[in-house]
């Protein structure tokens, strides 16, 4: 009831006001467990999935949103739990990952539909990083659940870091057809399969969003730009100090 009426109050006004433009929506299934993995460009990309489908999507989400005291932690757990998202712990990467993995199967088991990003962590430049094997191959082997890619289009142009306001445009949703891994059922423990199954919806990802492809991870590359943007200023800070 509260994925219901979250859904009408935030995603009605959500495709009034920016018309977002969908392909490929026959290949939700009506009914039954799916996985849905996506790129990831934009915070809003929780929201704007959800709000073209039929069907509730639960996606993962980091349990401080959850858990923050006083009245506006109070509100912003009930609006997370309110368009369908569930809290993991992520203050142990392994434990996080097992918890991530556990919630995904309990939400397939039941027949839903599970929201996954298999790069782990927003897209810091736009372009499409490598997938983490460790949950979407895992969860796709562990129930047998077909994967559906997901592409997201122009949602970082949106509200790019440090606007408040966000623009109004039209971003896109592609959907691409389910894909089949039951060949590999049982093996989700195998590296080699896990790193093959992710491989494979990543490259479907990418022809579906049209990215330009980076084989790294999205957290290592951020860390490479928060490492360059602090040296560059660290370079300023010394031809500053050696002007004066």
């Amino acid at each position: 009831m509260l994925y219901g009426t979250m859904k009408v109050a935030i995603g009605g006004p959500l495709k009034v006001a920016f018309r977002p433009w969908v392909e490929g929506l026959e290949n939700i299934p009506a009914e039954g467990a799916a996985i849905l993995a996506s790129n990831h460009l934009s915070f809003s990309d929780s929201f704007f999935l959800p709000a073209v489908l039929d069907r509730k999507v639960t996606f993962i989400a980091k349990a401080e949103y959850f858990t923050t005291p006083g009245v506006k932690g109070r509100l912003t757990a009930a609006f997370f739990k309110g368009v369908g998202q569930l809290p993991v712990d992520r203050s142990g990467a392994r434990g996080a990952g097992e918890a991530a993995i556990k919630s995904g199967i309990e939400v397939l088991e039941r027949g839903e539909l599970f929201g996954i990003y298999p790069e782990g962590t927003r897209s810091p430049d736009g372009r499409l990083y490598r997938g983490k094997p460790g949950g979407l191959a895992r969860v796709a082997l562990a129930t047998g659940a077909p994967v559906i890619p997901v592409a997201m289009i122009d949602t970082e142009k949106i509200q790019p870091p440090g606007k408040v306001v966000p623009k109004l445009m039209r971003p896109g949703i592609r959907i691409g057809k389910p894909m089949d891994f039951a060949r590999y059922q049982g093996m989700e423990h195998d590296r080699f399969v896990l790193r093959a199954v992710t491989d494979e919806v990543m490259y479907e990802i990418m022809k579906l969003s049209g990215q330009e492809y980076v084989d790294i991870y999205a957290t290592a590359a951020k860390r490479q730009i928060a490492d360059a943007a602090k040296a560059s200023k660290e370079a300023e800070k010394a031809e500053k100090k050696a002007e004066s």
